[in-house]
């Protein structure tokens, strides 16, 4: 299993296995806070079923493991994509054809929405789940203003009331659409070329992943 940590094919296959699962999440998230623009009432009782339950707090920890897996092979994907070209990174040049811009910067877009990410916890994540599992069924905001910790739709109708809120997240959402475009992108163009080279009896080998990666690189 060492060439699925050590080679460039391997580690992109980890990259893309972690963003699909964050991609699922993501639309788990999304599912859940629909309800909040219909009903108050019905996003509440949403986190009241989830706040600090042990189901809750394992998959937050599982969650969090996939992330930091996931930001660390970006990382060592960059890094590994910056001592290839070496010298050649410093060299200004025009796009390469059917590269796109989002290929190009995709760490630099990373890291915006990971900024944003740790201010949505900030706001939301600390506020309600882990000050309930501190044991407070009330959290004191900054100004103040105290909330009840299952009440996510007095959350939301608080942050989004500032209008530098409600800016962030739509330059979080912008970044957010660039990385998961062509994150998504990558996972597929990824699972092209293991169908492509796939052997005789179906199963993947260390020998196939490598062989496969000049046909199905995400970059």
């Amino acid at each position: 299993m060492s060439w699925l940590i050590n080679s460039s094919i391997g580690r992109k296959l980890i990259m893309s296995v972690s963003g699909i699962v964050l991609v699922l999440f993501l639309l788990f998230h999304l599912s859940m806070n629909v309800a909040a623009v219909f009903s108050a009432e019905a996003y509440n009782t949403i986190c009241s079923l989830l706040g600090s339950n042990w189901y809750a707090v394992a998959a937050t920890a599982v969650l969090a493991a996939i992330i930091a897996l996931h930001f660390t092979y970006a990382t060592l994907l960059t890094l590994q994509n910056r001592k290839a070209r070496g010298s050649n990174r410093y060299t200004v040049s025009a796009r390469p054809k059917g590269v796109s811009w989002a290929s190009q910067n995709m760490f630099v877009i990373g890291l915006i929405v990971c900024g944003f990410f740790i201010l949505h916890l900030s706001q939301f994540w600390y506020n309600m789940m882990f000050t309930e599992v501190l044991g407070h069924e009330e959290a004191t905001l900054c100004d103040g203003t105290t909330i009840g910790t299952t009440d996510g739709a007095a959350f939301i109708e608080y942050y989004f009331s500032h209008l530098w809120v409600v800016v962030a997240y739509l330059i979080w959402y912008t970044a957010l659409w660039f990385h998961l475009t062509h994150g998504i992108w990558s996972a597929f163009k990824l699972s092209g070329g293991t169908m492509r080279y796939g052997s005789n009896d179906g199963k993947l080998s260390p020998t196939f992943w490598l062989r496969s990666s000049s046909s199905a690189s995400p970059e």
